[in-house]
């Protein structure tokens, strides 16, 4: 009896103390400063013209509660929160009954959040998942609750979640979706909407319409059964024929929300800007983001890639001179996936790492003539390992040919000759000079790209070849200003010479013969076939893996990096191959539409000279095919220029 009462007694006091314990939180919050929410976590981005694309919490159609249909209301209360109007805050009782299914289940079946907590999760910036970041959630779950009614709150709410396709607020959805104010949504409109923010990626219906319908009438039952609707209120919207419109105010691409996720990333990484709108009362960001160029880019690859298929693609499109990031392309679909392939991922980048090992062959006394021997070719190296690596489509000139032919055909061997040669640290080096971070293993296989890289940084790489010599940052936020014009944050050019101007102009012609026709020998030029659709000068190399396929190239306006391939790394089929840099040649040639051939001025210090394109021996009269390369003054070749791997092996 005495254990009993002492049972009692402290679960009287627990209660006692949580009771207590709950007055004195509250009472504190309510002396709290009042939070302004509808200014709170509003994100106004711009675009390099001053538009505005895209607008955080979708305040530019803020809707009064009073003008929002009691359908929605009510099947939003059904479905979220049937105990809104009672808690104040939190639903404990809710609380304990998913912990108690969850528990005995094993798993996450059931979740516990009011409408209160999920609005206070729509005032934060990020969405990390940490203990932090709950108990600022759980705070400012409180401050509404002492601050505002509950219609407040909801009105909140419903003006700031995601219904999926880049459309925050029911306003916003209401139109996007039925081309009509929420205030007129019918009992079936109100369903669907109401079940697309649980998941926006899956109970889209313009996405899943099966998925969505299905969705739709668990919440049409759920409210049957809270007595908002009747049974036959309930089967009549069940037959109601749905008409979607798919059309939005703001710009309509479906991609621009990838460009949107960057800059939010990127906003994260200024320590000058508060970690919390809270802070703030909103922000506007102004960017880089070229919308036509983001247009373009979005259709290439539309037109480009087959409905039917799973393949994804990523593309950054960037000013060479500065690092401005103009588009960006993290996926094909941001409704169906908002994984952000341009920022988050990490690929094979095959031969497009040969570049920046040709351009440290010519710092170390190599020229676009210089030879290996094309034939197959197994290396050696201590405790008899060894390395073969295989030419694509196992073609071999059987004879020495010059690093432009190399380039031409991505010959491999040449390549790995080249690597070892220099020591297998060059390349790592090289890249970590050009701003690439990823960790390069200085192995044999290198140059064939068998590293992992992020497109930005390949493209950011690129653009030290396009800017004739220097290293810049890539960079999508150029200025960041409160709600009252104070700037908080501007970007500040660097840059950093870091290549010879001589050298880079060779590479920049170097890499013009992938789509030559002088290079047509005994393979062919690995972009021939772009070469009838392009309109303007391009330095160009793809790349390609078992899993990835790349094309990256330049003028002295614009680099464009293009990748595709299968998020399950999926091979890909060589049909497959062309998707790459077909998306890349339409976006250059989009973008440099009617614009003057930008290409390189000649420096002083180096020359033109008339060569055999296969050998790289200067040209005499009976050489068939003539094509000028370019060499620093002095280093011109000469018919009796040797071949480097002949002369290894006849020195051993």
């Amino acid at each position: 009896m005495k254990i009993l009462k002492k049972g009692l007694l402290g679960i009287l006091l627990l209660i006692a103390i949580f009771i207590v314990g709950n007055i004195a939180v509250y009472t504190y919050a309510k002396i709290t400063p009042k939070l302004e929410i509808r200014s709170a976590n509003s994100l106004a981005l711009y675009d390099q013209q001053g538009n505005l694309f895209f607008q955080g919490t979708g305040s530019r159609e803020w809707i009064a509660l009073d003008n929002i249909s009691d359908y929605l209301i009510d099947a939003t209360l059904a479905a979220e929160d049937k105990n809104f109007y009672k808690h104040k805050g939190f639903d404990y009782l809710r609380i304990l009954k998913a912990t108690y299914v969850n528990i005995t289940s094993g798993k996450t079946k059931q979740g516990a959040s009011t409408i209160s907590q999920q609005y206070a999760k729509n005032l934060f910036l990020d969405f990390e998942k940490t203990w932090k970041r709950k108990w600022d959630e759980m705070w400012l779950t409180l401050e509404l609750e002492v601050h505002y009614s509950k219609d407040e709150i909801l009105e909140g709410y419903l003006n700031t979640i995601n219904y999926g396709h880049g459309m925050l607020g029911i306003e916003n959805a209401a139109k996007f979706y039925f081309d009509k104010s929420a205030s007129e949504l019918t009992l079936a409109e109100a369903a669907m909407l109401t079940g697309i923010p649980k998941s926006p990626s899956n109970y889209s219906p313009l996405v899943n319409p099966e998925i969505a319908t299905s969705r739709q009438q668990k919440i049409l039952e759920l409210m049957v059964k809270n007595k908002m609707i009747t049974e036959e209120q309930k089967n009549e919207a069940l037959k109601e024929e749905l008409v979607y419109v798919g059309k939005k105010d703001l710009i309509n691409l479906s991609t621009v929300m990838y460009y949107q996720d960057a800059v939010i990333r990127e906003l994260q990484s200024i320590k000058s800007i508060p970690s919390s709108f809270l802070d703030t009362g909103g922000l506007k960001i102004y960017t880089n983001l070229d919308i036509n160029a983001q247009t373009e880019l979005e259709n290439n690859v539309k037109e480009n890639l087959p409905e039917d298929s799973k393949i994804e693609a990523a593309a950054v499109m960037m000013k060479p001179e500065t690092g401005a990031i103009v588009a960006l392309l993290g996926g094909r679909d941001y409704s169906t996936s908002q994984y952000n392939r341009a920022v988050q991922a990490k690929r094979q980048v095959g031969s497009t790492m040969k570049p920046f090992l040709y351009y440290a062959a010519l710092e170390n006394g190599f020229t676009t003539s210089t030879t290996f021997t094309s034939e197959e070719t197994t290396f050696t190296f201590s405790n008899d390992q060894t390395y073969s690596p295989q030419n694509y489509n196992q073609k071999y000139g059987n004879k020495p040919i010059s690093m432009a032919t190399a380039v031409a055909y991505s010959e491999n061997i040449y390549a790995v000759k080249t690597h070892m040669f220099l020591g297998e640290e060059t390349l790592v080096n090289m890249a970590k000079r050009v701003g690439i971070t990823a960790e390069l293993e200085p192995v044999p296989s290198l140059p064939l790209g068998t590293g992992e890289i992020n497109i930005i940084e390949m493209a950011s790489g690129y653009s030290a070849f396009a800017n004739e010599g220097f290293k810049v940052d890539p960079f999508l936020i150029t200025k960041v200003e409160d709600i009252y014009g104070n700037v908080l944050y501007q970007h500040k050019n660097v840059k950093e010479s870091i290549l010879n101007k001589n050298l880079t102009f060779i590479m920049n012609n170097l890499l013009t013969v992938t789509y030559d026709s002088n290079y047509i020998d005994y393979n062919y030029p690995t972009a021939i076939n772009l070469a009838p659709k392009m309109t303007h000068t391009y330095a160009l190399k793809t790349g390609t893996t078992a899993t990835d396929h790349w094309a990256i190239g330049y003028n002295k306006d614009i680099v464009t990096a293009v990748w595709i391939g299968y998020d399950d790394n999926q091979e890909l089929v060589p049909s497959e191959y062309k998707y790459s840099s077909n998306i890349w040649l339409d976006s250059m040639e989009d973008y440099l539409k009617d614009q003057p051939d930008a290409w390189y001025e000649m420096p002083n210090n180096v020359v033109g000279v008339l060569v055999d394109p296969i050998s790289g021996k200067p040209a005499t009269n009976e050489t068939e095919k003539k094509k000028i390369m370019y060499f620093v003054k002095g280093t011109e070749p000469s018919l009796a220029d040797p071949v480097f791997d002949e002369i290894a092996s006849g020195s051993q």
